[in-house]
């Protein structure tokens, strides 16, 4: 499995805890060679509370075992629904992030699904990154580089992912490997999806605004947008990374608007940090790609293509799915895993030196597998 292509089955778990996206992509670790199936399972309102109760939490507690026991169980029951497949690339799910403090925490165990699932799991991507220096995240720029250098869409592109947090990748796909250096600038831009999805939840016992409808009918606060991107966080030279919950008083912000102006001005600073994070490149993209749930919302793609300098776009308009692109990114990181390759760098979460992260999880064959339950 280390010098050939395989088929790697990634899943991902996000931090707007809307559910599980899974897809297979057949690689050897650098050229994706085609996509698979994929399948989604949505988190159940109670199974959600649950994974929700554990956010923020470091220390062993009756909610880590409660939302460690839904995620792997949620994850099992959907992996176990895919054909022949050769390894998983599991990212778990992420409940506390500090770098620069007492690390990065993703809940569920490559062990239990290895287990559950008679396959090999590649897991914890992210502990070798931020026990070396750097930020732990984000993790799909290197697929972004692999999924995009064929696509013959620029030179110089960025993707811009908004799912709970908001994350962006600037690459040049003129170098010959994510790894090298300047191929790749990446890092979190600011807060996405969290924010609007937690004031439809308070206010209207919602959990998104579908379609944006919300945000649509009102008007954003700008002063409120502009005083918000005065945080240090914006000024802070990437790379660079944000915990889900790392802008607490968001929702104070805002308490004084009506609903629909509340929603609008959440869209606005999804946008405005987005827009802000491109002044970082080292050049100005030639067009923005953008993936996750928040493309979905037209109230952010709106705000998107007012304050960008460049095109914007879904990332379907480069020919991928951006319902499963960081599922994609896991199964490939998985691959590169195998191979002793590099999963981030300097341009990726500002580690010293390119790091080959991820743990590998053993397995029985198929045919001795354990039911899981």
């Amino acid at each position: 499995m280390k010098d050939r292509a395989v088929r790697a089955l990634g899943a991902m778990s996000g931090t707007s805890l809307d559910g599980i996206d899974a897809a297979v992509v057949v690689t050897d670790g650098e050229t994706v060679f085609e996509t698979g199936p994929s399948a989604y399972r949505p988190y159940t309102a109670p199974e959600r509370e649950t994974i929700r109760a554990a956010f923020g939490a470091w220390d062993e507690s009756d909610a880590i075992e409660a939302a460690s026991e839904v995620i792997e169980t949620a994850h099992a029951e959907l992996l176990a629904e895919f054909g022949e497949v050769d390894v998983i690339g599991f990212h778990g799910q992420t409940v506390a992030h500090d770098p620069r403090g007492r690390g990065t925490r993703q809940l569920g165990s490559g062990d239990v699904l290895a287990t559950a699932l008679g396959l090999p799991v590649v897991w914890d991507f992210r502990s070798a990154d931020v026990a070396m220096g750097g930020e732990g995240a984000p993790f799909a720029p290197f697929y972004h580089f692999a999924a995009l250098a064929p696509a013959g869409v620029g030179r110089h592109v960025a993707v811009l992912n908004l799912g709970g947090v908001g994350n962006l990748t600037w690459l040049d796909l003129a170098a010959p490997k994510p790894e090298t250096p300047g191929a790749i600038l990446a890092f979190d831009t600011g807060p996405a999806n969290a924010p609007v999805d937690d004031l439809l939840r308070a206010r209207r016992g919602l959990a998104f605004d579908a379609g944006g409808a919300l945000a649509r009918a009102g008007r954003p606060d700008e002063s409120l947008v502009a005083g918000f991107l005065a945080a240090p966080y914006f000024a802070r030279v990437p790379p660079k990374s944000l915990d889900r919950d790392d802008f607490p008083g968001l929702a104070e912000r805002v308490a004084p608007l009506a609903d629909e102006d509340a929603a609008a001005t959440l869209a606005a600073i999804a946008a405005a940090a987005a827009a802000e994070g491109l002044s970082h490149c080292p050049c100005p993209p030639e067009r923005l790609f953008v993936t996750g749930g928040g493309r979905k919302n037209p109230a952010i793609m709106a705000e998107l293509a007012a304050r960008c300098p460049c095109p914007v776009a879904p990332v379907e308009a480069a020919g991928l799915d951006g319902d499963m692109l960081e599922a994609q990114a896991f199964g490939y990181l998985a691959v590169r895993v195998l191979r002793g390759l590099p999963t981030s760098a300097p341009g990726t979460t500002g580690v010293p030196a390119p790091v080959a992260g991820g743990q590998v999880a053993g397995a029985p064959t198929r045919r001795n597998r354990p039911s899981f339950s």
